[in-house]
């Protein structure tokens, strides 16, 4: 039970984190200001920790996934 909520929060924080992304065209990010900003040659330091709270959460995202099989499994 843990792990289906745990698995449907993270599915649904990982759509929003990887449309805040920015991407060549705008895209949702644009709407939040991301579109504003200059492009510089490096990245920001809240591109660099968007990307490590995509990264973990798709990781807990996969433990979660494994978690399920591993209880279907077992069960």
């Amino acid at each position: 039970m843990f792990l289906d909520i745990l698995l449907i929060i993270t599915s649904l924080l990982l759509v929003l984190l990887v449309l805040l992304h920015r991407a060549k065209g705008g895209g949702l990010s644009s709407l939040f200001g991301g579109g504003v900003q200059s492009s510089l040659s490096g990245s920001t330091v809240v591109e660099k920790n968007l990307d490590r709270v995509t990264v973990f959460t798709g990781v807990v995202w996969l433990i979660a996934i494994l978690g399920i099989g591993l209880e279907i499994k077992f069960s």
